[in-house]
Order: structure tokens, then sequence, then C-alpha cells
């Protein structure tokens, strides 16, 4: 996204705050948002303070995209955007609201599909 351009897909991202969805038939599996604006800052250069999650049957997290701490040896003051993939966390270039919900729900897919929970 350009830098100072306004990001309106950023609406849909925070209307997104608070909501759970079932997303599977036998309602086992299901992703939570937790979205809220924050001062912009080295930690959250988008403003935003985020957490995008799939959660398994026991309420494990099997997708995440948040922006809540470090990863690796990134150093405090970095952006701070990542993803986990069941054990895995991975830095993530966050670039605008609608690549961020794209991504997410590319993910769950996927997790969801490797775990045959849809076909």
């Amino acid at each position: 996204m350009v830098s100072g351009a306004r990001d309106h897909t950023l609406d849909v991202l925070l209307d997104l705050d608070g909501q759970v969805l079932v997303v599977d038939d036998a309602g086992r599996h299901w992703v939570r948002f937790i979205v809220s604006r924050v001062p912009v800052s080295p930690e959250k250069p988008h403003g935003l303070d985020y957490s995008l999650t799939l959660h398994g049957p026991d309420g494990e997290r099997l997708v995440g995209f948040d922006n809540a701490h470090p990863v690796g040896n990134q150093r405090r003051g970095q952006p701070q955007d990542h993803h986990h993939r069941l054990r895995t966390v991975r830095p993530y270039e966050y670039a605008d609201a609608a690549t961020l919900l794209g991504d997410f729900w590319a993910m769950v897919d996927a997790v969801l599909r490797e775990r045959g929970v849809v076909p």
C-alpha cells in the first residue's frame, strides 16, 4: 500500500473485532478476530493491534496472524507482524487490511484441508 494513502479495507477489519465464527460443519473449528486501533509506534507502525486466529476442537491455536511480540531475533521497536502456523512462527509483511484477511483465510483453508476438515 502506498504510504499515506487511506486503507479503505481497514473498516472491514475493524468491524470484525470480537467476532467468533465456526468454520466447519461439525462446529469443532472456529476463528476469532481481535482488532483495535492503537497509536502508531515503532512496534505497531500500522496503528493496529490485531490477532486473527483459527482454533481446533480442543481450543489449540492452529493459525494466527498478529503483532503482539517480536519474532526470532527482532529487537524491540522493529515491526512485529508475524504469523503462526501450528508450531511455526514466521515474520509477516503487513501491506493492508484486505491482504491480511486474504492471507489469513488462505492459511485457514490450507490447514483445514490438511486436517481433512474440508474437502
